[in-house]
């Protein structure tokens, strides 16, 4: 059968699970019966063969297992040939569930069927400078052993009685490193107490004179030391190898993998950012900074106005594209767009083919494909409304996931977590408290959502097969087009028109990304300083007469305006409007100009000038007198000329008149005269 374009090619692997392929062709949608094979990988190979070397149409194997076998045939057979595999053995058909999933395998296999865009990608060079960092003789030995292939140095951390090297063949020195930063390929250490060998060393390794501050490059560190990382997520490190020192076993895994690393190598750029989304600071003010508490690598940093996320120290974990309220970080791997589609087609398949209740189980491959293998092979396997999905890192599940698999007519869903999560879920756990208040408050009903940290398969197996049933919300089939938000207000709106209890306005808990503003207006002044701050628009202004508007659907709950506002009177809501008026701007404050008391032009708001009166007339020196606090009231050009015309500053008199010996000449006879005056009116009153 053909599905998406593709051949679809499918076995019941020896008849081990019931299959029927009249009945799996109308609920895969497509045209006549499929052709259920029983031994496709063994004697019914040359059927394969004749499909791989048809070409044409890209071919779809249900089968994982032989996925080796069948590629290597494709590749004699016709090289170009497309070939993809989907599990629907472990995943359904292996399962005291396996009468029941026929639903179940017709959405698997037509979710398998679109094919997945490419991914950008990074290049990290590493020229094998090796750094082997411990605190005794197995370093040295360590890196004697690496010796062939990398470019090693032996770095001791307060080392005691350790036996010099018969031939130092490994360069080695003391020293503990107090910072630590970068990636495969461009380390950068800070050593203190650092000093080289003494080659005399006799009994045990002597030192120099040590000095602090010391700083190096290396491409790899191998650190054998036992005590504390030097990176945060340090598993998630690359060219950053730690295992236990006293694990013989991890000590040789680990040296076969630094061995290796040498050359250049490609990492996937998993998340796609762009900075004029980002809410995380406008004028030196703080707003989100719901990625830098999240990222467990530190491989995001504050960068300005926005943040700059470093794609050669990111590990994937995908927590940033969880949390980010605007859709600046959004996960890569794959494109968004890709992740919903697939969404979309499984759940709508599974409820064509009539399927119920839906609980999507969200794993990452390497842990949770593992769990579902050891379920199907040893236990009951996945319940048949159990539907796995496969994604690069469940930390990488925000709210818009959560929204959308709900509104497409999931009944719950659980997240499977592996030991590679420790540490890396509050991401997780702060977008699914979301969902849940959400799905509450319009009466669904709470734990939906749930996280499943069991590494035992055998627990996940009672976890999910004890679940209580639950009914699916009615599923939407709109598109998952739009950014982030976008998309969460369309699977919410969707969702709220089919709620039992529906609501106006939904309370969310502090630090939500929806929400609006309260806003005293007794004291707003309408300054707009927020307006300048809100890096998404929700708080508007209007260029023709002073006004505050607000649209509650753009506001993210950064609280810049908050921090900004000069009067202190605006505060954070956090809740969901599902009226129409919260996509339109919603008038806040409005008052009619101020105009200007010499021309007559408007030109701010009277209450800004009746505070500024208030707070400098009569109070301040440049408004002593009742005409200086009178230029307050007056505009920007007027101020100017009434300053100049009562008291012009650059006043400067008339031209100075130049003194001549006739002046002084004259000057002395007055003297003169003026004193003989004075003497007479004595000599007469003494007669």
């Amino acid at each position: 059968m053909k599905i998406a374009g593709r051949t679809v090619l499918v076995c019941d692997c020896g008849r081990s699970m019931p299959l029927d392929g009249k009945e799996l062709a109308t609920a895969c949608g497509a045209d006549g019966a499929a052709t259920v094979h029983s031994q496709l990988c063994r004697g019914e190979l040359d059927r394969f063969e004749r499909h791989a070397a048809a070409g044409g149409a890209p071919l779809l194997v249900a089968c994982t297992q032989e996925a080796p076998l069948f590629t290597e045939i494709a590749g004699q057979a016709n090289p170009d040939a497309a070939l993809s595999f989907v599990n629907i053995r472990e995943t359904a058909g292996w399962s005291q569930d396996a009468g029941a999933a026929l639903p179940k395998m017709a959405a698997l296999i037509a979710e398998a069927a679109p094919e997945v865009p490419p991914t950008g990608t990074v290049t990290l060079k590493s020229e094998g400078v090796c750094l082997v960092y411990g605190t005794d003789e197995r370093a040295i030995e360590a890196a004697r052993r690496l010796a062939g292939r990398l470019d090693v140095t032996v770095l001791l951390s307060r080392p005691r009685d350790v036996p010099p090297p018969r031939v130092m063949d490994v360069p080695v020195f003391k020293g503990t490193v107090r910072a630590a930063r970068g990636r495969l390929g461009q380390f950068e250490i800070v050593v203190d107490d650092y000093a080289p060998a003494v080659p005399s060393s006799r009994d045990a390794l002597r030192f120099e004179a040590a000095r602090q501050g010391a700083a190096s490059r290396c491409d790899v560190i191998l650190d054998l030391t036992g005590g504390p990382p030097l990176f945060p997520a340090h598993g998630r490190r690359d060219g950053y190898l730690r295992p236990d020192p006293d694990d013989p076993a991890a000590v040789a895994r680990a040296l076969f993998d630094a061995a290796d690393l040498v050359g250049e190598f490609e990492k996937p750029r998993y998340v796609a950012f762009k900075a004029d989304l980002c809410a995380h600071s406008r004028s030196r003010q703080t707003g989100c900074t719901r990625c830098l508490d999240v990222c467990p690598t530190g491989a995001i940093a504050p960068a300005g106005d926005h943040v700059a996320i470093d794609p050669y120290v990111c590990a994937g974990c995908g927590s940033c594209a969880a949390v980010c309220p605007t859709g600046a970080a959004t996960y890569a791997l794959p494109p968004l767009q890709s992740l919903f589609d697939r969404l979309r087609t499984l759940l709508g398949t599974y409820h064509r083919a009539g399927g119920r209740d839906a609980v999507l189980l969200v794993h990452d491959p390497r842990h949770g494909a593992d769990v579902i293998s050891l379920m199907a092979r040893h236990g009951r396997g996945l319940p048949a409304a159990v539907l796995p999905f496969a994604v690069h890192e469940v930390t990488q599940l925000g709210l818009d996931f959560f929204a959308v698999a709900h509104a497409y007519g999931a009944a719950q869903i659980r997240v499977l977590t592996g030991p590679a999560n420790t540490g890396e879920t509050a991401g997780l756990a702060s977008q699914i408290g979301l969902i849940e208040t959400a799905m509450s408050g319009l009466g669904y009903g709470s734990g939906r959502v749930g996280v499943i940290d069991d590494a035992d398969p055998d627990a996940v197996e009672a976890a999910l097969w004890s679940l209580p049933a639950i009914a699916a919300p009615a599923p939407g089939s709109f598109l998952p087009m739009g950014g982030k938000r976008t998309l969460v207000m369309l699977a919410l709106r969707h969702l709220h028109a089919a709620a039992p209890q529906p609501v106006e306005v939904l309370p969310l808990p502090a630090g939500a990304p929806f929400g609006g503003v309260a806003v005293n207006t007794d004291g707003c002044t309408l300054c707009l300083s927020c307006v300048g701050a809100c890096p998404t628009g929700a708080l508007l202004d209007n260029p023709d007469k002073p006004m505050l508007s607000f649209t509650r659907d753009a506001c993210v709950q950064c609280g810049l305006c908050r921090s900004t506002c000069p009067e202190k009177v605006v505060s954070l809501v956090p809740e969901i409007d599902f009226r129409d008026s919260a996509r339109r701007p919603v008038v806040i404050k409005e008052e009619e100009p101020f105009c200007c008391v010499r021309c007559g032009k408007p030109f701010a708001t009277k209450s800004a000038i009746d505070k500024i009166v208030t707070a400098l007339a009569g109070r301040h020196w440049m408004f002593a007198t009742p005409e200086a606090a009178n230029r307050i009231r007056m505009c920007e050009d007027c101020r100017v000329v009434d300053q100049f015309e009562r008291d012009d500053p650059f006043k400067l008199g008339g031209p100075r008149v130049p003194r001549t010996t006739e002046d002084y000449l004259r000057e002395r006879d007055e003297r003169k005269v003026t004193a003989a005056g004075a003497q007479n009116e004595g000599t007469d009153d003494g007669a």
